[in-house]
């Protein structure tokens, strides 16, 4: 495909910190190149407004290849914008026609609050690694491969979960932001395996409490989730997170 360039009106959040009020703000941008990201769309965008001594918008990112998570914002409504399994890093603008207006917000959630403009603090999701999403059994040294056999289509469905990348895609697109999808995939990955096994009724409770506390809402089946998640993990992970759960609960009724 050509590179082609085409002239987009931005409407882009702005908020000075987490307790002012914020409004989107209209940019006009001409000549952007079909072939940048949307991130590096922004780069330019920012450009401009520093060489005209505006504050430039401030925005999540990291690696810019759809692996570390850190990047997200809602466009046009969409949770890293129109394309499915992509980040809004790996957003390109050839999806978007000459003269588009773009509304540009971030993740809307109790438990993401904003910090400036379109960053919103999503440690929420470290919290509930850091509540159970490990295993503290030592692993001592290095073991041979095969010590342990692992049905292959087992080990494939760890790795599929284990693809989750945090980027809160999940959270921001369910109506009730549930962080379950993502719970399911930190809960999943350890759960299949036999190394995950030994705190498992543990794990569960412990991410079950701390998504309560940090104020995360119920999974109601949406499967928004689903839909926006960049790695597309299954909502099959949230079954298996409750059928954990309820394992849980029965075999703290028999202790």
């Amino acid at each position: 495909m050509s590179e082609k360039n085409i002239s987009l009106t931005l409407r882009v959040w702005r908020q000075a910190g987490p307790h002012v009020k914020g409004q989107l703000i209209t940019y006009h941008l001409d000549d952007v190149s079909t072939d940048m990201s949307f991130l590096e769309m922004i780069d330019v965008l920012n450009e401009k407004l520093t060489l005209r001594d505006e504050d430039p918008i401030a925005f999540d990112h990291d690696c810019r290849e759809g692996i570390c998570g850190m990047c997200g914002a809602v466009v046009d409504g969409q949770v890293h914008g129109p394309e499915t399994a992509t980040t809004l890093c790996q957003l390109h603008m050839r999806h978007f026609t000459d003269g588009d207006t773009i509304i540009v917000e971030p993740f809307r959630s109790r438990a993401f609050p904003i910090i400036k403009d379109l960053v919103v603090d999503r440690s929420g999701l470290d919290k509930i690694i850091q509540a159970g999403g490990y295993i503290s059994a030592s692993t001592g040294g290095s073991t041979d491969a095969n010590a342990m056999p692992i049905p292959t289509q087992t080990a494939e469905e760890a790795m599929d979960a284990a693809a989750c990348i945090g980027c809160g895609a999940c959270v921001a697109s369910c109506p009730n932001a549930s962080a379950m999808l993502f719970a399911g995939a930190k809960v999943s990955q350890l759960a299949l395996l036999p190394q995950g096994k030994a705190e498992r009724e543990k794990r569960v409770w412990s991410i079950v409490h701390k998504m309560d506390e940090l104020g995360f809402g119920n999974c109601s089946n949406e499967r928004e989730c689903e839909a926006t998640c960049p790695k597309e993990i299954s909502i099959s992970h949230i079954a298996r997170f409750n059928r954990e759960f309820t394992r849980a609960a029965f075999v703290s009724r028999e202790k």
